[in-house]
């Protein structure tokens, strides 16, 4: 792989993580993979205001997390790839197994 290309991979993978920055955002993708989801129904179901649900899609779009589809007024979100909550779901169970390892060790240690 030349130089230049490792660097937008890099860039690009940079970029996806810092959507996934965000506790809300995740909550998001979440929702999205039951089904796809207009901005009110997501303010609704996480009991976010539709500003801020808007902020965060937008932020899932422009790193291609999601995809916007306009029907009439509205836009219709919905997961652009699976794949995302299936590495999510990856992560969960490392952090579990981290958090276990941790709460067998603080065990261990107290008399």
């Amino acid at each position: 792989m030349d130089q230049t290309l490792a660097e937008e991979v890099n860039l690009l993978h940079a970029q996806m993580c810092q959507g996934l920055a965000d506790p809300t955002r995740l909550l998001i993708l979440y929702s999205l993979d039951e089904s796809p989801r207009y901005v009110t129904d997501l303010a609704e179901l996480l009991g976010v205001s539709q500003p801020t649900i808007s902020r965060h899609l937008k932020v899932l779009r422009d790193r291609g997390l999601v995809t916007a589809t306009r029907e009439g007024n509205a836009v219709r979100y919905a997961l652009r790839d699976r794949r995302v909550i299936e590495a999510l779901d990856l992560l969960r169970a490392v952090m579990a197994n981290i958090l276990t390892e941790r709460a067998e060790l603080a065990e261990a240690m107290t008399p």
